[in-house]
C-alpha cells in the first residue's frame, strides 16, 4: 500500500533470465502486486521469476513473443482485474532505479496525474550515460510526440518507466496498443485524446557495461512514422472540430 492506495507493478519481460530476479527483488516492499509478463522468452526467464517468491507475485506468459507494448497492455488487463488504484511499469532488464518509483506512484495518488512517465533527460549528467545514438534518437522521438500528441510540456516520451491511475488504464485500454516499441508514444496519444492528465518525473537512466539495445529500427521506424502522422493528423481534426463547435455555439447566443 501506498497512502492507503492498491499499487501494482508491471514487469515485462523477454529473455531477461539474468536480471528478472534481481528485477523482482528490487520492487520496493510499498507495491501490493508484482506482475511479470513474459513475452514467450526461450531461457527460463518465467520459471526464474516463479522462484524469486516475493509477495504478491504472479507470472504470466504469452504463446508467442508478441512485443512489449503487447506485454504491458496483459499487464495492465490484470492489474485492473487485481483491483489496482495505480499501476506502473517497470523492465525485466533492471535498467529503471527503483528509488525513483515513489516519487513516480506519488504524483498518481496525489491527484496531480493521471498518467505519470519518467524523465531521463531532466536528470543531471544523463549526458554522460545515455549512450550517443539513443540520446538522438529519444530527443528527436520526443519532439515528434510532442506534435502528435500535444503534450508540448512532456518530454523523453521513450521512457517506458511510468505510473498510470484506473482513468489512465481506462483509455489506453480502449483499443489495440501498438505491440512493439512505438507503444510509449501510442500510450501517449491516446490519453491526450481523452484529455488525462500527464507530468514528467526526473528518472535516474540506467546502462550497465553490458548493456545492448533490442531495438530493430528496421522493424520500428516505419510503423511508428506512420502512427505519429496519424495521430496528428487526428490532433488537428479534434482541434478543428472544437474551434466549430464554438464559433457555432456563440452564433447562436442572443445578441446584448
Amino acid at each position: 500500500m501506498f497512502s492507503g492506495r492498491r499499487i501494482v507493478v508491471v514487469v515485462p519481460a523477454f529473455n531477461e533470465a539474468q536480471k528478472i530476479a534481481r528485477t523482482v527483488r528490487s520492487v520496493p516492499g510499498f507495491v501490493d502486486h508484482v506482475i511479470v509478463v513474459d513475452d514467450s522468452s526461450t531461457d527460463g526467464t518465467p520459471r526464474i521469476a516463479r522462484r524469486s517468491q516475493r509477495r504478491g507475485l504472479e507470472v504470466l506468459s504469452h504463446q508467442r513473443n508478441r512485443g512489449v507494448g503487447a506485454a504491458i497492455a496483459t499487464g495492465y488487463a490484470r492489474a485492473c482485474a487485481l483491483g489496482a488504484d495505480v499501476t506502473a511499469v517497470m523492465a525485466g532488464d533492471s535498467q529503471m532505479d527503483p528509488a525513483d518509483l515513489a516519487a513516480l506512484v506519488g504524483v498518481v495518488v496525489s491527484g496531480r496525474a493521471d498518467y505519470a512517465k519518467g524523465n531521463r533527460f531532466a536528470w543531471p549528467g544523463v549526458c554522460r550515460v545515455m549512450p550517443l545514438h539513443r540520446l538522438v534518437g529519444n530527443f528527436v522521438l520526443s519532439h515528434l510526440t510532442r506534435l502528435a500528441s500535444g503534450y508540448t510540456h512532456l518530454f523523453d516520451s521513450q521512457c517506458g518507466y511510468t505510473a498510470a491511475n484506473r482513468r489512465a488504464l481506462d483509455a489506453i485500454a480502449a483499443g489495440p496498443v501498438f505491440p512493439r516499441y512505438g507503444y510509449p508514444n501510442h500510450l501517449l496519444v491516446r490519453l491526450a485524446a481523452v484529455g488525462a492528465r500527464a507530468v514528467d518525473v526526473p528518472v535516474r537512466p540506467v546502462y550497465g557495461p553490458a548493456w545492448r539495445s533490442g531495438i530493430r529500427i528496421s522493424r520500428v521506424l516505419v510503423p511508428l512514422g506512420l502512427l505519429l502522422v496519424r495521430a496528428f493528423c487526428a490532433r488537428l481534426r479534434r482541434s478543428f472540430a472544437r474551434r466549430l463547435w464554438r464559433s457555432q455555439t456563440l452564433a447562436e447566443l442572443p445578441p446584448t
